[in-house]
């Protein structure tokens, strides 16, 4: 007998149609604004109507997909996998083995929540190695995908520890028969490891870099109907205007990027809202969001590195973001914002909770003196060309110019005092910055490779660089301390040869 197949719901062909739709928007805007929604009145209707013509078809053309995209897709479960068979002309079929699933990443966006639905990204080791997901359930009700939890964690019990399904508490090793029991065991709500206070969500939305997305997508909507902007009577108007007085004008424009600021504000506070780390048993469980809520699985053994992350201004009033590096997932997979702002000091503790075996104390071992000067002084001398170059075209404004040396100078100075590392017997933690300040806890047993790198000027002087480098999706996380003393930097590679004498004692991270 044939296992039962199972159907999305029909809101998944309005969320194909809706997705589809929204990315011809842009597109059908600048049409719209470049030939009007009437072309010339003496052609034939269909010639002065075209634009409207054209989406009309486009949007009939994307709700016919939607449908039949919804229609001919099933899923169902059989042989320990779930399979899926989708496509109305090409017919493709996926099975995907339950013990190979890493994670399910829910999401409700505001198609879902009306109708208690969900849309599931099914991840596993191989999703990497691509942009999208292993799969996607558009749409399906939360019994049905508490259905796919179930089937999964039952597979991998039977490949685990026999055939015959076997629940320990968490608490001792006590085994669980009766399925009443199993089902009141498997539904106690996860403890909340980290949430977001309000204060904290607050700084986030008003130290995010939002306004820059809106500004840019902004201009690039401008530079797209540059040639409808009637600039002669628009700089008229402009010359007319500036009578009224420079307090104005600037008024106005503060005002500008105040609603600008608003709508980022806006926007990142309704999608980090409710933020909440929970941990199912070896698993990392992360949700978020007002309007459309999601949340993320991340598998604690594919944690490959964490990373406190501080930027000068978040530094300041003592906040800081925590991001861990995956080794496997996609999107939010691979790089993912465990704790986005936090009171440093109510960061630690969660992050002890999750991960026991990594001391999170800050670095002790500094780079000493040495390499100092190489942290400012090749960036005065690329910094001098611009300079002269302006200074010359624009002599004597340009001249101000000249005041980016000291702050160039300063910033290297800032690099060079921030830099530190501590080296543990089984850890790596290393210390630096750009513009934010970065802490770097890894495992030793999660390092994929070390590299020390020397010009020809820092063997004259005896200094290097030294970079670990560690499994991120598909690519490498690379965090480094550079311009230390090179006996310095020789002791991470011995501390690493060490590693590779004794991987048989060691477990090597996930691909």
């Amino acid at each position: 007998m044939s296992e039962p197949r199972y159907k999305l719901h029909w809101i998944s062909a309005v969320v194909e149609t809706a997705n589809t739709l929204k990315e011809l928007i842009g597109p059908f805007v600048i049409l719209v604004f470049v030939n009007g929604f009437k072309g010339e009145s003496t052609a034939p209707w269909y010639i002065q109507y075209w634009s409207l013509i054209l989406f009309g078809v486009l949007i009939v053309f994307t709700l016919v997909s939607g449908i039949v995209k919804w229609r001919r897709f099933d899923y169902w479960f059989e042989d320990q996998e779930l399979r899926i068979v989708s496509g109305l002309f090409v017919r493709k079929k996926r099975y995907i083995p339950f013990d190979r699933i890493q994670s399910l990443d829910y999401t409700e966006g505001i198609f879902h929540r009306p109708f208690q639905l969900v849309k599931v990204k099914i991840e596993t080791a191989g999703s990497s190695s691509g942009k999208d997901a292993e799969a996607e359930l558009t749409a399906i009700t939360k019994e049905a995908a508490q259905q796919i939890e179930k089937e999964i964690k039952q597979a991998k019990k039977v490949k685990v520890l026999g055939p015959e399904p076997i629940i320990f508490d968490q608490t001792e090793w006590q085994l669980i028969r009766d399925p009443e029991e199993e089902v009141r065991v498997a539904q106690q709500p996860a403890p909340v490891i980290f949430s977001m206070t309000t204060g904290d969500l607050l700084m986030l939305a008003t130290t995010s870099g939002g306004i820059g997305v809106i500004l840019s997508g902004a201009i690039v909507f401008l530079s797209q109907i540059e040639e409808l902007i009637p600039y002669d009577w628009l700089f008229g108007e402009l010359k007319s205007f500036i009578r009224i007085g420079v307090f104005v004008i600037a008024i106005l424009v503060a005002l500008g990027f105040l609603i600008v600021w608003i709508l980022s504000v806006a926007m990142t506070f309704l999608a980090n809202y409710d933020f909440k780390v929970m941990r199912e048993k070896d698993d990392l469980v992360i949700t978020r969001g007002l309007l459309e809520k999601k949340r993320v699985t991340v598998p604690l053994k594919r944690v490959q590195n964490i990373t406190i992350t501080e930027n000068p201004l978040r530094q300041l009033f003592g906040y800081g973001a925590v991001i861990i590096n995956s080794a496997g997932g996609v999107g939010e997979g691979s790089r993912i914002k465990l704790f986005p702002l936090a009171k440093r000091n109510r960061i630690i503790e969660p992050l002890q909770e999750l991960f026991p075996n990594i001391d999170f104390s800050e670095p002790t071992e500094r780079i000493g003196g040495r390499g100092k000067r190489f942290y400012y002084r090749f960036k005065l001398l690329v910094t001098l060309i611009p300079i002269a170059i302006v200074s010359y075209n624009f002599f004597p404004y340009g001249l101000l110019t000249l005041l980016l040396l000291p702050l160039v100078g300063l910033h290297g100075i800032w690099q060079y005092k921030t830099a530190a590392y501590t080296i543990l017997p089984k850890q790596l933690t290393m210390r630096f910055r750009t513009i934010s300040r970065q802490t770097v806890f890894t495992e030793k047993n999660r390092i994929q490779s070390m590299e020390l790198d020397q010009n020809y000027f820092h063997r004259r002087k005896k200094v290097a660089t030294i970079t670990s480098n560690v499994k991120s999706g598909m690519t490498l996380d690379a965090p480094s301390i550079r311009h230390m003393p090179q006996e310095d930097a020789e002791k991470f590679l011995s501390w690493y040869e060490f590693h590779a004498e004794s991987t048989e004692l060691q477990t090597e991270p996930d691909n």
